[in-house]
């Protein structure tokens, strides 16, 4: 497939609700390998200080380029909403724990 991205989206202040009513179509956004050509290999919402409160997400992603991946990005429901208020798409260098790197 190609190369890796990270995602790291932060949420509105006070939006707490508007993330838990479009959680389960985000999360079937992420899911739905056969609608777009990308692939979620980790993510999860990120938390406050408290440890309990989510306030954003991560994602890492496989994807052949950084235009496929802000598409898809694009179209995530959290996006389409306004949910966040930032987010930032790094390539990154799967490197430590990359189960297809073990014995280089």
């Amino acid at each position: 497939m190609g190369q890796f991205f990270a995602v790291f989206a932060t949420d509105h202040p006070d939006s707490l609700a508007l993330r838990q009513r479009l959680r389960p179509d985000h999360r079937a956004h992420l899911r739905a390998t056969d609608a777009h050509r990308v692939v979620v290999r980790l993510g999860g919402p990120t938390l406050d200080e408290t440890g309990v409160a989510m306030n954003g997400t991560l994602l890492v992603i496989e994807a052949a380029s950084l235009v496929e991946v802000e598409a898809f990005v694009n179209d995530d429901p959290y996006v389409r909403a306004g949910l966040f208020a930032n987010i930032e798409i790094r390539p990154w260098n799967w490197s430590l724990g990359n189960p297809e790197s073990r014995g280089r």
